[in-house]
């Protein structure tokens, strides 16, 4: 680490869902420890500016590249423009994700076509047009998924957004096992219940209190936890770390034991 602690310092990373919440906190920590950012979210998102601006003000270049990456020409269009921008990537955090909650019987076939698409599809899009680039320049790199708890145990009315994330963190551990001879460490962060903007619209401040106060750690999650622990799978320090999910839930998967 440099004496001034910006340890990705002549690094570059990319963030998709860098709007708000995780994907925001991501891109300033990283930036906080040095790295240059290209910065997503989707083309009608108010709060990319504020998210490029917040990185700038850290010191570091940050470049937008607005698109949908739901699908793989969004993709392809992000890792594009990021490249001609920034001229190389080292780092992704991918981060899309789309949930609608809703019982089982009654559930929308579209939303769960959509949900898989969002939350896995475009995982696995993201992830290998990022590792194209990584490997034909053959100097090593960092991917990180943003996944979820909900990989790991069953929730009622969320039959597309777990099973979504269980095959992501599959397939996490298919990539770093392919792309261990490059040198491309590839891991995912299971979160708890983040208290995040989409989390306020859905619940309401009152509930997000109070739920929070229930858990074993007496607080929901801030998306600046998620994003410290993305920083050290990134960082040197995690080099040996590989095909690994790093749960960050203050025990939120074992509220029920209290």
């Amino acid at each position: 680490m440099t004496p001034d602690g910006r340890s990705l310092a002549g690094k570059t990373a990319l963030v998709t869902g860098a709007g708000a919440g995780i994907g925001r906190a991501c891109a300033l920590e990283l930036a906080r420890r040095g790295a240059d950012l290209i910065v997503n979210d989707r083309p009608d998102s108010s709060d990319l500016e504020q998210t490029a601006a917040g990185v700038r003000d850290l010191g570091c270049s940050c470049h937008m590249a607005p698109a949908d990456v739901f699908c793989r020409s969004g993709c392809e269009q992000v890792v594009e423009s990021g490249l001609r921008q920034a001229g190389r990537i080292d780092i992704l955090i991918s981060n899309p994700a789309y949930s609608r909650r809703s019982a089982f019987l009654d559930y929308d076939p579209d939303d769960f076509e959509r949900t898989i698409q969002a939350t896995l599809t475009s995982g696995f899009h993201m992830a290998q047009l990022v590792a194209r680039h990584l490997t034909q320049r053959d100097g090593g790199g960092r991917i990180v998924f943003i996944s979820s708890v909900q990989a790991e145990r069953p929730y009622a009315r969320s039959c597309a957004y777990g099973p979504a994330k269980a095959a992501l963190n599959h397939l996490m551990r298919t990539i770093a096992v392919e792309l261990a001879p490059h040198r491309v460490n590839v891991n995912a962060i299971d979160p708890g219940w983040i208290e995040t903007p989409g989390e306020h619209r859905t619940f309401g401040a009152d509930v997000l209190r109070q739920e929070g106060a229930r858990l074993p750690w007496g607080r929901l999650g801030q998306p600046e936890d998620i994003a410290r622990a993305a920083a050290f799978l990134v960082s040197d320090e995690a080099d040996y770390i590989s095909g690994t999910v790093l749960t960050v839930d203050g025990l939120f998967r074992y509220r029920d034991c209290l």
